[in-house]
């Protein structure tokens, strides 16, 4: 009798098992969440008009949950909110390594060419951008009109666009940002891969964009995310769980981090569905 029993609770485990991996393959292939935010800035032009920023992370072409497709989809649904800015935060490709990094590469400039923003479409690059084939994915981006902004900044309208290199990967300098911002002027926007930049901010930054974490990909209802340590790095700790997930307010300025559309190399999402944001910046009440 315990030998039937067992047998039958090993199925049912199993056939529950199955059920999870097959919604979270499902959620892992789905479209992207639309979430808005609107900012209140302070010291913004009074002439100034709001502006709308898409922001973006964790493509990861290449990977199960991603191909030319499913990425012109998602160019789409980002053309329909019409944003004045298109920040696309790292992570363009999926692997650790340079193999087949360079045909994925290539595989990002016509669906990105179709983006439309008045004001430019902007990128930084991710820790997966750098181990992979980082000189091909900016030629990429390049060929799609994308500007990558690496370490500097841009000035579009009454905003800077500071774009720190990937932090995680050692490639931010927050001087060179910084300096080039304050030859700029403007209100300073920054946008960056992983979200634990903040703690290399000075606090007179309002506002910071971020992807990397995918909001923890798999999380457990009474456990939280599945992972939160590379096995690809001895166990280093990807991120820091309180910048896991959504809007962040750090010392009174909201951080933003992405889910991102991609899923990495495991095609599967629990409890953090692939997502995009349409962040509003307008005047704050004096």
């Amino acid at each position: 009798m315990w030998r039937w029993r067992a047998s039958w609770a090993a199925l049912v485990l199993l056939g529950l098992c199955a059920l999870l991996l097959g919604f979270g393959y499902r959620e892992a292939l789905g479209d992207p969440v639309l979430r808005r935010l609107d900012v209140a800035v302070q010291g913004w032009p009074a002439d100034a008009p709001p502006l709308r920023l898409a922001l973006l992370s964790d493509i990861h072409l290449g990977a199960v949950s991603m191909d030319d497709a499913r990425l012109r989809r998602i160019v789409a649904q980002v053309n329909a909110a019409h944003p004045d800015i298109v920040l696309l935060a790292g992570d363009m490709v999926v692997g650790h390594d340079g193999e087949g990094a360079e045909a994925h590469a290539a595989g990002l400039t016509a669906p990105l060419a179709g983006l439309h923003a008045p004001l430019g479409v902007f990128a930084v690059l991710g820790n997966h951008d750098h181990w992979t084939a980082p000189a091909a994915i900016r030629a990429a981006l390049a060929r799609a009109g994308v500007t990558v902004l690496t370490n500097d900044a841009v000035r579009r309208g009454p905003i800077a666009l500071l774009g720190v290199d990937d932090a995680y990967s050692s490639h931010d300098d927050v001087a060179a940002t910084l300096a080039a911002w304050r030859r700029l002027g403007g209100v300073p926007v920054v946008v960056t891969h992983a979200p634990d930049l903040i703690t290399k901010l000075p606090p007179a930054l309002p506002l910071l964009l971020a992807g990397h974490t995918h909001c923890g990909q798999v999380v457990l209802p009474g456990w939280g995310p599945l992972l939160l340590r590379s096995p690809h790095e001895h166990w280093r700790m990807l991120y820091s769980p309180r910048l896991r997930c959504g809007v962040v307010h750090d010392m009174g300025r909201p951080i933003v981090v992405t889910a991102g559309v991609g899923s990495g190399t495991m095609p599967l999402r629990l409890g953090a569905p692939p997502d995009w944001w349409l962040i509003t910046l307008r005047r704050g009440r004096r």
